[in-house]
């Protein structure tokens, strides 16, 4: 009789420390579950911002061209981009700074071939927006102008060289200035934006003609 009883209580025992270690193994199953989800949250949430940040500062959608240097013209040009990012120009380069107009297209290329980041923007972009703009041209080589009938409501300019934003406060605008003004892609590098042979008029000022006026034949 007392065999029986210490061999029961030996299975019970037995039994009880079977479900025991059972708990444990799922207690164990169950943590490590949580730590590899917590472990999978973290790597996914940290590569989501790692990529979204790639995606806000990258410039991997600057468009590009190959547009060679020197070629002038009097006469209004018709550009395959809208604005303009090279090719044949006006004599006659914009002075760099910030314009409350228009500019020609013409005489703003020719300062793109000497360096200069043209900063354009649609008439109505809010006036918050305007003066982000203000100060990012307020640097030497810059262009700041309004431009009618653009594709984005920002677009930055340098020779060969576009990108478009929707915002002044995208951060790749400072990124693009940084690469791009005097960049290598510039066909005359150090000459000025400024000086006797260049403009600071307006599109409306300097109205350019579309065709090479017939030279008028002398006296006889």
């Amino acid at each position: 009789m007392i065999k029986e009883e210490a061999r029961s209580r030996r299975e019970r025992l037995n039994q009880m420390r079977e479900q025991q270690r059972r708990r444990e193994r799922r207690a164990g199953i169950i943590m490590w579950g949580i730590g590899g989800l917590v472990v999978v949250l973290l790597v996914g949430v940290v590569g989501f911002y790692l990529v979204n940040e790639r995606a806000q500062t990258s410039l991997d959608s600057v468009k590009s061209a190959k547009y060679a240097g020197g070629a002038h013209s009097e006469i209004r040009i018709k550009y395959a981009e809208n604005p303009p990012m090279g090719g044949e120009h006006n004599s006659v380069w914009q002075r760099c700074g910030v314009y409350d107009a228009p500019l020609n297209n013409e005489n703003a290329v020719h300062s793109l071939e000497h360096g200069a980041v043209w900063i354009t923007y649609r008439p109505d972009l809010p006036k918050d927006q305007v003066e982000t703009l203000k100060q990012a041209a307020s640097s030497d080589y810059m262009l700041l102008s309004p431009y009618p009938g653009l594709p984005k409501p920002i677009v930055l300019s340098s020779w060969n060289k576009q990108l478009q934003l929707d915002s002044a406060d995208d951060p790749r605008l400072a990124k693009f200035v940084a690469k791009y003004k005097n960049g290598p892609e510039t066909p005359e590098l150090g000459a000025s934006c400024d000086g006797p042979n260049s403009t600071d008029k307006t599109a409306a000022e300097n109205p350019l003609p579309t065709a090479t006026p017939s030279p008028v034949p002398s006296a006889s």
